[in-house]
C-alpha cells in the first residue's frame, strides 16, 4: 500500500468523523450552534494531534524489542499531549478569536483533566490498530520487493549464462566453416547458416525488438537448414514481400509458428505443402499466416515456445495491437498473426 493511498484513507476517515459531528448539530440545533460546533472542531483537532503522536512518534520508534520502557512512558504522556492540545484550542484560542470558554471560568483543572482521560485510552488503541494494520501491509510489501529483487538476480545471472553459451557455441562455429569449407561446400554453408542463428540470438535490440528483414532472414536460414536435412523430401513455401521496410518486431516471434509447422506438420507431400505467408497489408501492419497438413506422429509437448507461452508474449509486448487466430479441425492446422507494429 503506498504513502498516497494511506494519506487519502486517512483524510477520509477523519474527514467522515468531522463531518459527522458537525451533521449532528446541524440536523437538531440546539441553544449556542455555534459554540458547539467550534467546540466539535477543537475536539476533532485535538484527537488529530493525539493520534499522530502516537501513530508517527511513539510506535514506529518505540514499538520494538527492548524498547518497552520508552514506550510506556511516551504512553503515558498522551494525556499531557491530548490535553495540552485541547487547553490551548479550547482555553486560549477560542477566547480570543471568538469570546467564549468551553470551561465556565474558575473550573477545577481536574474537570478537564478527567474529560481529557476519557478520551484518550480509545484514540492511543485506534492509533495502535491503524499503525499495525500498516506495518502488516508495508512487511508484505518489503518481503514482496525483496521476492522480486531476487528474482530479478536469478533472471539476470540466467541471462549471463544463456550469453556465455551461445557465444561460444558462435565462436565454435566459425572456426568449423573454416575447417569444412575445404572439405564441403554444402556442409560449410550449412555450418555459415547456423553462425548466423546465432548471431541474430545474440545480437537483438536493447528494447528486444529487431528489423524486420533480420526476422525474415532468420526464418529463410530456420527453413535453409531444414532443407539440407530432408533434401528433396522437404516442401515448404515461404511467401513475402519483394521489399520490408524499417519497421521492428519482437525479436523470434515469428520462429514458433514455423517451429510447430515443421515439427508436426507433413513435409514431404508436395500436393499439400507447408505454406507460410508474410504480408504488409497496410503501413506498419504485419500479417503472418502458417497452414501445414496434420501428421500422424504424436505431439511432442516437451519442447518448443507453447501456444500459452506465445499468447502470454504477445498480450506483454502488443496488448491491444495484435490478433491471433488458431484453427485445427484434425486435418489441417492454420494460424494467423495481425501485428500493429507502429511507427518504424
Amino acid at each position: 500500500m503506498n504513502r498516497r493511498r494511506i494519506a487519502l484513507y486517512h483524510a477520509l476517515g477523519w474527514s467522515l468523523l468531522l463531518a459527522h459531528e458537525e451533521a449532528g448539530f446541524l440536523l437538531n440545533p440546539t441553544p449556542h450552534l455555534r459554540e458547539r460546533l467550534l467546540l466539535a472542531v477543537t475536539m476533532w483537532l485535538s484527537q488529530l494531534a493525539l493520534f499522530y503522536y502516537c501513530f508517527l512518534f511513539i510506535y514506529p520508534r518505540y514499538w520494538r524489542p527492548g524498547r518497552g520502557p520508552q514506550l510506556l512512558l511516551g504512553l503515558l504522556a498522551t494525556p499531557l499531549v491530548f490535553g495540552g492540545v485541547r487547553y490551548l484550542l479550547e482555553e486560549v484560542l477560542l477566547p480570543v478569536l471568538f469570546g467564549f470558554h468551553n470551561y465556565a471560568p474558575g473550573s477545577p483543572l481536574r474537570n478537564f483533566a478527567i474529560d481529557d482521560l476519557f478520551y484518550t485510552p480509545a484514540l492511543v488503541g485506534l492509533a495502535a490498530l491503524a499503525w499495525k494494520i500498516e506495518e502488516v501491509f508495508r512487511r508484505e510489501k518489503d518481503q514482496a520487493t525483496q521476492l522480486l529483487t531476487q528474482e530479478k538476480t536469478q533472471a539476470e545471472l540466467a541471462f549471463l549464462k544463456t550469453q556465455i553459451n551461445p557465444h561460444f557455441l558462435y565462436n565454435t562455429l566459425n572456426y568449423l566453416y573454416a575447417e569444412a569449407y575445404a572439405v564441403s561446400e554444402p556442409l560449410a554453408g550449412a555450418v555459415l547458416r547456423l553462425s548466423d542463428l546465432m548471431r541474430y540470438m545474440l545480437h537483438e535490440g536493447p528494447d528486444g525488438r529487431v528489423e524486420l528483414h533480420k526476422e525474415v532472414a532468420y526464418l529463410e536460414n530456420y527453413l535453409a537448414l531444414h532443407r539440407l536435412r530432408f533434401e528433396d523430401q522437404f516442401f515448404v513455401n515461404f511467401r513475402q514481400p519483394a521489399a520490408v521496410g524499417g519497421q521492428r518486431v519482437a525479436a523470434l516471434l515469428l520462429i514458433p509458428f514455423v517451429e510447430n509447422a515443421l515439427k508436426h506438420g507433413v513435409l514431404h507431400r508436395p500436393d499439400q505443402p507447408v505454406d507460410i505467408c508474410l504480408a504488409l497489408p497496410a503501413p506498419g501492419r504485419l500479417c503472418f499466416e502458417v497452414r501445414n497438413r496434420v501428421g500422424p506422429h504424436p505431439r511432442d509437448a516437451t519442447t518448443g515456445i507453447g501456444l500459452a507461452n506465445l499468447r502470454r508474449r504477445l498480450a506483454l509486448l502488443y496488448p491491444g495491437r495484435h490478433t491471433l487466430e488458431v484453427r485445427n479441425d484434425g486435418t489441417e492446422h492454420y494460424t494467423r498473426l495481425e501485428l500493429d507494429l507502429g511507427p518504424s
